[in-house]
Order: C-alpha cells, then sequence, then structure tokens
C-alpha cells in the first residue's frame, strides 16, 4: 500500500470509528508502528488535528472539523472524476451538471501549475460519444483499478502500454501499444492505441484489459487519431 493510499486510509479510519490506537492502525493498514506514527505526524502537517489520549493504549481520535490544508488529489484521480462526469452526460444521466463542472474547476485551481498541464494533455485524448444500440454488453465486467494510473503514466511520458487482453470469444494475448486516446461510448470505455505488431490503430475495449504496465526504454511519436460522427471531445474550461 503506497503512503497516499495508506494516510487515506488512516483518515477514513478514524473518521469512522471515531478512536483508534496506533497498533490498531497498523493493523488496518497492515505497517509497522513507526511508519503509522509517521503517517499521523504528516497528516497533522497537512492540517488534520488528531489528538493523542496519553492513556493506556496510546488512543488517537480525529478532530470532526479539521480539513486538509489543499487537496491531495493526483492527475489521474481529477481526469477519472472528469471521465465519469463525461461518460454521464453522454448517457443523458447527470442531473446538476453545471455544479459537477464548477466543482470541478475548483478542484483545477487548486492543483500546482505543473499538473495542469498533465490534466490537459490528458484531456487532449478523451472522446465520447453514443455507444452503437446493436453492440452487446452481457459480458461487461469491471475494470483493473490498476489501468488508469498506467494509461497516465504511459501516455503523458510516452512509453509503451503492456497488457493481458480477453477478446469477444474469451481469447487471452499479451498485447504492448502505444496509447493515443481514451473513448467513452456508455458503459464501455475504450482504449484507442497504434498496435505496431498490426501496423494499425486498435480500440481495446477497457473491462478486457488486466495486468497492465508501462514498458520504459523506449517511447513513442503521438498519432492522430480519426472517430465516427457523434464522437466529440471532451472540454473542460
Amino acid at each position: 500500500m503506497n503512503t497516499r493510499i495508506r494516510q487515506d486510509a488512516i483518515v477514513r479510519s478514524l473518521r469512522r470509528n471515531g478512536m483508534s490506537t496506533i497498533k490498531a492502525l497498523a493493523t488496518e493498514v497492515a505497517a509497522s508502528r513507526s511508519t503509522i506514527i509517521r503517517d499521523i505526524a504528516a497528516l497533522r502537517d497537512e492540517g488534520f488535528i488528531i489528538q493523542t489520549d496519553p492513556g493506556r493504549g496510546g488512543g488517537l481520535s480525529l478532530d470532526p472539523q479539521s480539513v486538509q490544508k489543499s487537496p491531495r488529489l493526483s492527475v489521474a484521480e481529477v481526469f477519472a472524476l472528469i471521465i465519469g462526469i463525461s461518460s454521464m452526460r453522454a448517457a443523458g444521466s447527470l442531473p446538476f451538471a453545471t455544479l459537477a463542472d464548477t466543482g470541478l474547476a475548483k478542484i483545477e485551481k487548486a492543483l500546482p501549475s505543473d499538473k495542469i498541464r498533465d490534466l490537459r494533455r490528458l484531456l487532449d485524448c478523451l472522446w465520447v460519444g453514443p455507444l452503437a444500440p446493436q453492440v452487446d454488453l452481457s459480458d461487461l465486467k469491471e475494470m483493473d483499478p490498476a489501468l488508469l494510473p498506467a494509461f497516465e503514466v504511459s501516455f503523458l511520458d510516452r512509453h509503451l502500454l503492456q497488457f493481458a487482453y480477453r477478446d469477444a470469444k474469451g481469447n487471452t494475448s499479451q498485447r504492448q501499444v502505444e496509447p493515443q486516446a481514451m473513448l467513452i461510448l456508455p458503459p464501455l470505455w475504450y482504449l484507442v492505441a497504434w498496435d505496431p505488431s498490426r501496423d494499425d490503430f486498435r480500440h481495446f475495449r477497457m473491462d478486457r484489459i488486466t495486468a497492465p504496465a508501462c514498458v520504459e526504454g523506449q517511447t513513442f511519436p503521438r498519432r492522430s487519431v480519426s472517430f465516427d460522427d457523434g464522437v466529440q471531445p471532451v472540454r473542460f474550461a
């Protein structure tokens, strides 16, 4: 478990349980006592008011009114929020769309300039449109949670992306491609990539991708991708 995920889990645990101990937190997030102590210190530095009970057991509690001084959202997390909102909008099921866009704008303003640049580059690759009614959705599955972070690194740093892919017939193959775009046709999401082994573009259903990983040491160029009518780029102010 990386530092951010572990510290987020500590905050959630303290908010949910009201009181905990270093030992209990260490068990919950599978970390050592010293790691939890460092995490608590880091969270305090970020603005969380975590109080220590001097009694036996070293009880910890989080002031319910304390909040983080600044957001720690990553580019991939903000991108995921935008993807989700775009997907709902394309499906015609996004109530309070103006409020959602306003909230995203505030999140973007809180990001440092380097992350804003990365986010804008990712948005340039995001397209959305309607799904053809004849598409079979009977085998739709959840996407691998590692896919979006891997796509972010691969796309921004121009590293090849490798993964296992299961086709419509259930056959699995190992692929190594150049990610060029992400296409959302609710409820399906596609990775649009140049496949060097086929010397052509391929659309990979993202729920059929497993074990994604970046391949460092080789970069690739940005290519122009064409889409059918009705597919539009995602734009946010």
